[in-house]
């Protein structure tokens, strides 16, 4: 499924460079497969994603920016759920059941 980020899909979106990858922004203890079908995934370069040669430039390796892609996951997912009719309350508790928690 093309991410719900950005409808953006060939630029990464860190450094708008073209790229074919997509960052899965919900992973670990099962998130991954749920983030795939959800879509909750956004374009990023290899360098951005885990290829940088400083630690702190890839999105992998900076806590920060982890902690940011997560929250940008779910507020994008959110947005999509409202857009289909749920309130912003009902679009919040539908994520934490799915995902087991909530990021914001």
């Amino acid at each position: 499924m093309q991410g719900i980020i950005t409808k953006y899909n060939d630029y990464c979106m860190f450094c708008g460079r073209p790229t074919l990858t997509q960052h899965h922004f919900l992973f670990g203890r099962g998130m991954r497969p749920l983030a795939e079908e959800d879509g909750i995934k956004g374009p990023v370069c290899d360098e951005c994603h885990n290829m940088a040669q400083k630690v702190s430039d890839r999105i992998h390796d900076n806590t920060l920016a982890e902690k940011l892609s997560k929250m940008l996951g779910q507020l994008a997912w959110e947005k999509r759920k409202v857009a289909e009719g749920m309130t912003e309350d009902e679009a919040r508790e539908a994520f934490r059941k799915r995902y087991k928690r909530s990021y914001l």
